[in-house]
């Protein structure tokens, strides 16, 4: 498959600036792959397809408040800089984005908060907007990633144009977050409200949790036209012994196995064994799927409506083939679904 079959209009006002009002009550399209066919829900709905014994897995992944502002020695400009990942926590080293990045050379200090309690050094650059800063704080290790938290806000995606709002904190995050460590969050589990997952553990669906930080290679535009040439940034990922038994008995008894989005399918993906069960896995994990694929583990899945050309529709293409996926957007955009991050959902069973 080619860059360019996954290509398609998208109108402006379909990009979701704000997540619905309340969680569970986004639209649902659900795609049956055997019947062909298309319905319109409400998220809440999802509980009329799962029956005792199926299995949802999630991703318990939290996101951290990875944008932050500071200003430039002497010159005093204003410099965006986006928290990455934690290269060394000793020398407090961080893998950051910077934004004006012609202006920020290795050398420069920057200033962040207005008391400049803290300071970072450029040590090196990465990439043409990457660089390696390390953090100066007079303080303890926790507190100084507790001023990391005072200072940055929630990392709403860049195509989001409004300001971070205070209740973005909260609607960015999935009530199970857990473990920080993601810059973007792992968007079909913000439509679980405490309400539904109540629900659905009383019809006696079983969970799973596995981790994979998502990092903002996910949206990394795809930039050849062949796609096997791309190469996916590398996540964090990991898989417990634990999840590991409970996704291979649901294989064993035949469940309906549901990844609650990308990020769950791409963790369990990476980590197959011969006989197609689940592995524990504690590592990274740079896989990237696109049609043809042959899926090992989850026999459903739920998932946001993604970008033209993105990694993740072309992993969703993969999973619910490419032509009835192709039909099921034109659909969303004619029923004026909301697309990305804060957007409407799609169940695929």
């Amino acid at each position: 498959m080619k860059l360019s079959h996954f290509k398609f209009d998208l109108p402006e006002e379909l990009l979701a600036e704000y997540p619905a009002e309340h969680r569970d009550e986004a639209r649902l399209m659900v795609l049956n792959r055997k019947e062909q066919t298309i319905e319109h829900k409400m998220f809440k709905d999802l509980i009329e397809y799962f029956d005792e014994g199926d299995l949802m897995v999630l991703n318990n992944t939290k996101v951290f408040p990875a944008r932050m502002y500071g200003e430039k020695e002497k010159t005093g400009a204003r410099i965006e800089v986006f928290l990455l990942r934690e290269l060394n926590a000793e020398s407090r080293l961080w893998d950051v984005l910077v934004d004006p990045a012609r202006k920020i050379r290795i050398g420069n200090k920057l200033f962040f908060g207005e008391d400049e309690s803290l300071v970072a050094e450029v040590i090196d650059n990465t990439t043409s907007r990457g660089r390696t800063l390390r953090f100066l704080f007079d303080g303890s290790y926790e507190e100084f990633r507790k001023k990391l938290q005072e200072l940055g806000e929630t990392p709403l995606p860049k195509y989001i144009k409004r300001p971070v709002e205070p209740e973005d904190e909260e609607r960015y995050q999935t009530i199970y977050a857990k473990h920080e460590g993601a810059v973007a969050a792992p968007t079909a589990g913000l439509h679980f409200s405490k309400h539904l997952m109540k629900r659905l553990e009383i019809k006696g669906i079983d969970f799973a949790e596995v981790t994979l930080h998502v990092g903002l290679g996910t949206f990394n535009p795809v930039e050849v036209e062949d796609l096997s040439k791309h190469k996916m940034d590398s996540e964090q990922n990991l898989i417990t012994p634990e999840t590991a038994d409970i996704v291979n008995k649901a294989i064993d008894q035949k469940r309906r196995i549901c990844a609650v989005g990308t990020t769950v399918m791409r963790a369990l993906e990476s980590s197959v064994s011969s006989n197609k069960h689940l592995n524990p896995f504690d590592g990274w994990t740079n896989k990237f799927i696109f049609p043809p694929y042959e899926f090992s583990i989850a026999n459903s899945m739920i998932t946001n409506f993604h970008t033209p050309k993105s990694t993740l529709m072309m992993m969703v293409a993969a999973f619910a083939g490419y032509d009835f996926l192709m039909e099921a957007y034109q659909e969303a955009v004619k029923e004026g679904y909301k697309f990305y991050s804060y957007g409407d959902a799609m169940l695929i069973i």
